[in-house]
C-alpha cells in the first residue's frame, strides 16, 4: 500500500506519477525515487499498431535500488513503509522533483539512504506549469 497525506493512495487519471519515500522499519534506511503511473504499450487497431498508455506496476513497486530490493527480500514487504511525497502532472515534473528531493536531503551522501546516484534531465519547457511570476518553485 502507498500512503499519501496519511491515507491509502488511489490512482486517478489526473496524475502522471509521483515522488516517493520508502522507509525500512527495521534499520531506518530510506530511499527516494519517482514512479510513473502509466507506461507505453501498443495495441493493434484495424491492422495498425497504435501506441497507448497503460497502468504501470506502481502498486507493487519497491524501487530500483539493488540494495533496497535485497533488504525487501530479507526483511519482507511488511517491514517497509511506502509514502508518496508529491504527486506530479507530467514526466518533467517527476524528473525535476525527484532530483530536487534527493539533493535537498543529501540522500546520495548520507549512508542512511539507499540512494547511490541521481540522474536528471529537465528542460524548462517541460516544467513551465511550475513557473509562476518568476517566483521560486517550492
Amino acid at each position: 500500500m502507498w500512503l499519501y497525506e496519511g491515507s491509502e493512495f488511489e490512482n486517478s487519471d489526473e496524475w502522471y506519477g509521483f515522488i516517493y519515500l520508502i522507509e525500512n522499519l527495521k534499520n531506518g534506511r530510506k530511499y527516494i525515487g519517482r514512479k510513473y503511473l502509466t507506461k507505453a504499450a501498443y495495441k493493434t487497431v484495424k491492422s495498425k499498431r497504435k501506441k497507448i498508455r497503460k497502468e504501470s506496476d506502481w502498486s507493487t513497486y519497491y524501487g530500483s535500488s539493488p540494495s533496497l530490493l535485497a533488504d525487501v527480500e530479507l526483511y519482507g514487504k511488511e517491514n517497509f513503509k511506502r509514502t508518496i511525497l508529491r504527486l506530479c502532472k507530467s514526466r518533467g515534473e517527476c524528473n525535476y522533483f525527484e532530483a530536487k528531493e534527493i539533493f535537498e536531503t543529501d540522500a546520495v551522501l548520507d549512508g542512511n539512504y539507499y540512494n547511490q546516484w541521481v540522474s536528471a534531465k529537465v528542460q524548462a519547457s517541460h516544467v513551465k506549469s511550475l513557473h509562476f511570476n518568476n517566483q521560486e518553485i517550492s
